[in-house]
């Protein structure tokens, strides 16, 4: 069983609306509309669990999920206040998953392909993490600016999602941070600089490998990335 995981919980400070930018309306559909309408068509999906504000759940529910029919989300639920806190509510409604697909509900131009690419991949190493190889020459500096180290183009990536894990994977690296059942407390070092689902992942020792996505499964978080998004339309 496959299960997307749809995070829409960011409350949007670099779009500077009043409106949250998951819900900001683009080609007269809701941003998350588009992107569960990727996961609802789908022949790899099999159900779909949406994690956004708590203020916003009947929002989602009546004017988003039941307006468009989204037939495969089985749950909307609270998210926390940070990412990863958000991801690890909404793994909490996947028990039944084999696979988890782990989607920002701000990049709806996710594709049937990278899902499928991803799904070969997944399928081969337990984790597939989307991305695109970096068109641009990257540098690592220090905390002052002072360029410590120039990384190969070559192997350098741009991150996306779809994050797609073996739920029992993934589940157990949140687990292993977020539980006090098992007895690990997350820092708030550590939470400020959680960034992606591959980052827990791989805190655990865990191999996670990439897979190639489209430079135009971009993340709607700036002004600049909505004119983008009217253009790719």
């Amino acid at each position: 069983m496959n299960t997307a995981l749809i995070v829409a919980a960011g409350t949007g400070r670099r779009m500077g609306t009043a409106t949250h930018k998951q819900f900001l309306e683009l080609d007269g559909m809701p941003i998350l509309g588009h992107t569960l309408r990727v996961f609802q068509d789908s022949s790899l999906i099999d159900s779909i669990v949406v994690v956004t504000g708590g203020d916003e759940i009947p929002f989602v529910r009546e004017k988003i999920v039941e307006k468009y029919e989204f037939s495969k989300v089985t749950d909307v639920v609270s998210g926390g206040a940070e990412r990863y806190e958000s991801v690890y509510r909404g793994l909490l409604c996947c028990e039944e998953a084999d696979y988890v697909f782990i989607q920002d509900a701000v990049r709806p131009f996710v594709t049937e392909e990278i899902l499928q690419r991803g799904w070969e991949t997944v399928r081969d190493y337990g984790s597939a993490v989307c991305g695109v190889p970096s068109k641009d020459t990257v540098k690592i500096t220090d905390p002052w600016g002072m360029v410590q180290e120039t990384p190969s183009r070559e192997r350098v990536w741009i991150v996306q999602t779809p994050q797609i894990f073996l739920y029992s994977l993934v589940r157990k690296a949140y687990d292993r941070i977020l539980d006090p059942a098992c007895g690990a407390e997350v820092s708030p070092f550590i939470g400020k600089t959680i960034t992606d689902d591959a980052m827990v992942v791989e805190s655990m020792g865990a191999e996670v490998h990439m897979f190639e996505g489209d430079y135009r499964n971009i993340k709607i978080t700036t002004p600049e990335d909505l004119m983008i998004a009217k253009a790719l339309l």
